[in-house]
């Protein structure tokens, strides 16, 4: 892997931020402090409210370390979707174990990383909207270090990229640095994306011609062509990646190339295909950039069941869930019927319920077994069915595994990272914040 892309640049972390007025499931012992002063304080996991979304600092570091040691094995490099957690500490994780930079997926997210001080950013999306282009135009110009790629699907969306930085160019130095952009290829019944060769080829023609873009590589998202790992999933997925690989190397003969090129692919799903599609077109002028971003935090559900490092056959550690959710019971209204205090607003239910794990008679208090089934989650409520002879009583708390990263972040702003989570009552070591 190439070394790390965080520079001098880097905002603070936010140890320095303080915790003004009430915060989600955090104590009132931090309200008013900083973060790094509440910290320091060493507070355990049993101060805090539930719902409570938890991450593990060691199956954090050990996920991370795992995935950057399978890129480097596998000859690829990795720009993780920071969209998954938005969590710049998290990112810089990354990045400090050889990430090449961050993927994001809007320009919110970007403006986010660039302020985190993330110099690589790849943008797994076209931008075209003309206040945030011209936002980008200021940013590239402002730093020289700063390398953003943007992605183009149609003749249309380069236009429309072209018309709005052309609207700003009056203000730019002169020259000003064109928008790197590649060329996202898609398939029927997936994303977005050109849906053949030749309708790529002419996306491709259309950057190569506009004075403020420069044409730079490829891209797509096999992830939208499969949800499982099946044989008519993995035949879809492979094929697609063949036409990437085709595309590439078109580009790459017809001289299109005005530098070094870029050839990205990969979510969490399908990254061992992913490289061994893309990883022969890696040489001095061809970086072959993954972009997996679920792994890191990882799950109990979706992606334990789909990873490739989960599969038969896999060799290595798999990854394992560095999250997970606690929640209290506040109602037994029948026989095998418990009321939690998690509902859609404090754990996912995208990719399918969360999976009930430990009893607890509090926060800290030593775990037992439970064996159950959520079966439905409303705002702030979710419904757990389990043996009615089971003691779990009003007043307890429920450990639950989570499916989907994704959707678990988004409904946090700050979220405890504890060391030792196999330990009753943890310390909490860090508090994540995120930016959604």
């Amino acid at each position: 892997m190439s070394g790390s892309t965080t520079d001098t640049r880097r905002r603070a972390r936010p140890t320095e931020d303080r915790l003004d007025g009430p915060q989600k499931s955090l104590p009132a012992a931090a309200d008013g402090r900083t973060v790094a002063e509440f910290l320091a304080g060493r507070p355990r996991l049993s101060e805090f409210s539930t719902p409570l979304l938890v991450l593990d600092d060691a199956a954090l570091a050990d996920n991370t370390a795992r995935m950057a040691g399978w890129c480097a094995e596998h000859g690829v490099e990795l720009a993780p979707h920071g969209k998954t957690t938005m969590a710049p500490d998290l990112w810089r994780r990354q990045l400090d174990a050889g990430a090449w930079g961050i993927t994001v997926a809007t320009g919110t997210q970007l403006w986010v990383a660039v302020a985190a001080g993330v110099s690589r950013v790849q943008l797994a999306n076209a931008l075209v909207d003309p206040a945030a282009l011209a936002r980008l135009a200021g940013l590239l110009d402002a730093d020289p270090e700063l390398d953003v790629l943007s992605w183009a699907d149609s003749v249309d969306t380069v236009a429309a990229m072209e018309a709005a930085l052309a609207a700003v160019a009056p203000t730019r130095p002169d020259p000003a640095r064109p928008l790197t952009v590649l060329v996202e290829l898609g398939a029927a019944g997936g994303r977005t994306g050109a849906r053949d060769l030749a309708t790529a080829r002419a996306v491709a023609d259309a950057v190569t011609a506009a004075p403020h873009l420069r044409l730079a590589g490829v891209a797509g998202y096999e992830g939208a062509l499969a949800h499982d790992a099946g044989p008519a999933a993995l035949t879809a997925v492979r094929g697609y990646l063949r036409e990437l690989a085709e595309l590439h190397l078109a580009l790459r003969d017809a001289g299109d190339y005005p530098g070094r090129a870029v050839v990205t692919a990969g979510g969490s799903a399908f990254f061992d295909d992913v490289a061994d599609a893309l990883a022969p077109l890696a040489d001095p002028d061809t970086t072959v950039l993954l972009r997996s971003g679920a792994y890191q935090v990882h799950d109990d559900g979706f992606y334990r069941g789909i990873s490739p490092l989960s599969r038969a056959g896999s060799t290595g550690p798999p990854f394992r869930s560095a999250m997970h959710a606690w929640a209290r019971v506040v109602s037994r209204p029948e026989p095998g019927l418990v009321l939690l205090d998690a509902g859609k607003r404090d754990v996912p239910f995208d990719e399918g319920l969360p999976e009930p794990q430990l009893a607890a008679e509090q926060l800290g208090s030593p775990p037992r077994p439970l064996a159950g089934e959520i079966t439905a989650v409303n705002d702030q409520h979710a419904f757990l069915r389990l043996d009615p002879a089971d003691p779990l009583r009003v007043g307890q708390v429920v450990r639950l595994g989570l499916s989907h990263p994704c959707t678990a972040f988004d409904k946090w702003r700050w979220i405890p990272v504890v060391e030792g989570t196999d330990e009753p009552d943890p310390v909490v070591v860090e508090l994540v914040r995120t930016y959604f």
